[in-house]
């Protein structure tokens, strides 16, 4: 069940990712500051992402005990 739960947010970060680099590909950033926010949040979204898929894979672990 966790796994199902993670597995959402997981996408949630990534269909967030998306947005964010549309636009920025789109030419929406507003100025140089802009772009490097933006730019920390995609850092963070891709962080968040890594350590609930370490997590899934360690509750895997855990059911196959």
């Amino acid at each position: 069940m966790e796994e199902k739960i993670f597995n959402l947010v997981i996408k949630k970060l990534s269909d967030r990712q998306a947005e964010i680099i549309e636009l920025m590909s789109d030419g929406g950033c507003k100025s140089f500051d802009h772009y490097k926010e933006l730019c920390g949040f995609l850092r963070g979204l891709r962080s968040a992402q890594l350590e609930l898929g370490d997590l899934v894979q360690k509750l895997k672990v855990n059911d196959d005990d």
